[in-house]
């Protein structure tokens, strides 16, 4: 899958979750800038991102995710291993 199509899909997970369809995801990102992204969502956020991916992420990979663009990497290189 390109990256357009991951943040395709990671916009589409954001704004259900958040019930705001004006996110735009960009690789810079982070927490700060969605407004409801807290540590609740952030949790529930990375479940859908991992079912609709088909992929697992370790508790330290979630540690080192600091941006959307480090999560779209994380999803890029899990789904080229499969």
């Amino acid at each position: 899958m390109k990256a357009d199509g991951i943040y395709a899909a990671l916009n589409e997970i954001f704004r259900d979750f958040l019930a705001d369809d004006t996110i735009d995801l960009k690789p810079e990102t982070t927490a700060d800038d969605v407004e409801g992204w807290d540590s609740s969502n952030h949790i529930n956020i990375l479940l859908a991102v991992e079912e609709r991916f088909g992929i697992r992420m370790s508790t330290r990979e979630i540690e080192k995710l600091k941006t959307v663009g480090s999560l779209a990497e994380l999803i890029e290189s899990k789904l080229a291993e499969r």
